[in-house]
This record gives C-alpha cells, structure tokens and sequence, in this order.
C-alpha cells in the first residue's frame, strides 16, 4: 500500500500524518495503517536504535485502567503472574490465559497505587482482550479503556539523554519502573505517564501521551539529535535478536507459558508450592507440565520454543519446516531473519523438547534445499536494560 493511497478500511494512529510528512512507507498491521520504514531504510533504522535512539509509534496497542480495591487480586485471577505483591511505581510482564493454558495474549502491566493497575495489550488483541478481561473481572473492579491515549516507544543507549532534556529526572528511573512526567517541549508542556521499558533489548521508555499531544511529543523527540523515526520492520529484527516473542508468530492461544519457555514470567508465588499457587486458567495443566518439564525427560511430544542460528548464510523465514538429520519433522521456525547487528541469520521456533538442548544441530527446509541451524541460547544480541 502506498502512502499517498491509504487503505479507508485501516484505523489511522494520532502520528498519521506525520508519517507520511517524513516519507514513511505504510502497511497494515493489526487493522491500523502503520509505518513499516522510512526513506533511510530498516537496516539503518536498526543499527541506529542501537547505537543513538530510535522513535516508535506503537499507539495501534491498547490501554487501559484496572481500578479499585479488589483490582490486583482480580486481575491475578486471569495471569499466572504475581500482581498482588508487585511494588507501587514498578512493572511486570504477564501473560493473558484461556482455559486450556492457551495464550490469549501477552501484556505488561504497572501498579500506579491508589489500587490503580495500568496495563498495555498488543493492538490485534485489544478489542478481544479488553472484552475477555470486562468479562471475567468487570464485577470485581473498574476496566477502563483509554482509547484517547497514544504511545510512543523511544529506544537506544541515547534515548535518556534525550528524553531527560525535555522531561528531567526520567534519568532517575530503573528498567520496568516509571511515573508521571512534565515533558517541556519549548513551546508547551505536556504531561505524560511513561516507563523505562520497551521491546527492543535496549534501555529506552515507552510514554503514553494524550491523542492531542502525540505529534507535538513526537517533534519534540525528533528534534534532539540523537533520535530519528523508526518502523514496524526494524521494531521487528530488534526484538528477535533480544529473543522477544511477537504474539501470533511465537505465542498465541495453541501454546501455553511451558512450551513458550516464559516460565521467568511465572513467579515462585504462583507455581505450586507457593503461597497463591495456581488460581490462573489452565492452571491444573501449566503446573503440571512445569513439573514435567523439570523432570529427567520431557515427554513424548511436548514441544519447546527455542533460539536458532544458520550455520550458512541463508535466512531462514517464519513457518519454515524444521527437520532432524533424518528427515523427520520436529518443529517449525515462527520468526526469523538475518539479524542486523549479529550479522547472521537467526529465528525462534518450536522443536520436540528432545531437540530444545543448546547446541544441537538441526535442519531448516528453506525452497527445497536444507539449510543446517543449531540451538542457541537468547537474546541473540545482549540486552542494555538500565538496572542502575
């Protein structure tokens, strides 16, 4: 789809226009029209955001507010994580279950105090998400979408030395912590709730900002040196060389947390033996296949996500065959690409647990001709989080 003929069907984010001011070529992506790369290309865009800063519109996701007393307890009931106990001012990692286990979605989510829970969904599952969550929780406290609010990612080591010149004391915060922030852009102020996190592997914040203030955040951004536009396309290769899952290519709703390999997600509190074990959907089974998966021997069938690099410089696409050394099919590659800064082709995917081991060798299937991978250990590329 070109710029300059958009698909009408396609929601437009705040940041519409201004992509297309700065020559951004368009593509949908989870039903709005977004940026896939600008002029400068996805390579550039990549190795910039790993060295200076890179700016995202990822405002296609969804927000909203779980608020009230009972908001932490109620919203523990449908993730295998710990929210109850997660520290006013901090973030987490959580994962949205059916009944069978299944993920329905993966999300993050912040504890504002005042028993206010902030929480961010993937913007193909926010209508169902938001529905799934009213549904089973909308009796026990407030679920307020916020539809009004956009969000905008700045990512890379530089990305605090910009974002501190128009919003001082940001340089205070820690990964996966945040707060309410005055961003002063010259010409006005604009309030903001933000966190030190993102999807990149790099230290960086992801802000959400009114609809009305978007643009003008956003030219701000741009406007310190060290920042320029990113897309969806190098959003992508950065994620997959942090070893970061992209619902619906590396987890969706046939896949539970155990074969996700997500169980650092899944804190002591929740699993059995802990003090709020269980409680979850598809709690009898994920703890069950937690336990088997620390066994001697996984068993028969299970399957295991695992990291993969091409030991020849081919890459090696999503829902590629993967194979043993006899020809029998034992996983498929969910996403994969020649990742920019490791400069080899790397990919995620699901083998038979008998072949998740670090080191061992499979085969890739990719136009007919076998392509040898071995498992290997993520992220791909070190992550920079800031820990202080």
């Amino acid at each position: 789809m070109s710029a300059s003929a958009p698909d009408s069907s396609l929601l437009l984010t705040p940041l519409n226009a201004l992509h297309l001011e700065l020559g951004a070529r368009m593509v949908p992506f989870a039903g709005y029209s977004m940026p896939v790369q600008y002029p400068a290309g996805l390579m550039a865009e990549h190795h910039h955001t790993r060295k200076a800063a890179g700016l995202f519109d990822v405002s296609h996701m969804g927000q909203l507010r779980l608020v009230g007393p009972d908001a932490a307890a109620a919203f523990e009931s449908l993730i295998p994580v710990d929210v109850i106990d997660l520290p006013v001012g901090k973030q987490r990692y959580g994962l949205l279950l059916n009944d069978e286990g299944g993920i329905i979605d993966d999300l993050m989510f912040f504890n504002k105090g005042n028993n206010e829970i902030f929480v961010i969904v993937n913007g193909a599952c926010k209508v169902g998400d938001i529905a799934h969550i009213q549904a089973q929780i909308g009796s026990r406290c407030q679920v307020i979408p916020m539809p009004e609010m956009a969000l905008l990612a700045l990512q890379g080591p530089q990305a605090v030395t910009a974002l501190s010149r128009l919003a001082p004391g940001v340089e205070k915060l820690v990964f996966m912590t945040g707060g309410n922030f005055t961003v002063d852009t010259g010409a006005q102020k604009i309030e903001v709730f933000l966190t030190r996190s993102g999807y990149t592997g790099e230290d960086g914040f992801e802000i959400s900002v009114h609809k009305d203030h978007a643009e003008a955040l956003a030219r701000a951004l741009l406007a310190q040196a060290e920042v320029k536009p990113i897309g969806l396309g190098a959003r992508n290769s950065l994620r997959l060389e942090a070893g970061l899952c992209l619902y619906g290519n590396d987890i969706d709703t046939t896949t539970n947390p155990v074969e996700a390999n997500l169980l650092w997600a899944m804190q002591k509190v929740r699993r059995a033996g802990g003090a709020r074990a269980g409680g979850f959907p598809g709690a009898t089974k994920i703890l069950a296949a937690l336990a088997d998966s620390t066994g001697a021997a996984a068993p028969k069938g299970t399957k295991k996500r695992v990291g993969l690099i091409a030991l020849e410089r081919i890459p090696v696409r999503d829902h590629t065959e993967l194979q043993d050394g006899q020809g029998n099919k034992i996983g498929e590659v969910t996403s994969g690409l020649l990742g920019p800064t490791i400069d080899k082709p790397v990919a995620m995917g699901y083998v038979d647990a008998a072949f998740s081991a670090l080191g061992t060798q499979v085969v890739a299937i990719v136009r007919g001709k076998p392509v040898p991978m071995e498992v290997s250990g993520m992220p791909f590329v070190p992550t920079r989080y800031y820990r202080g």
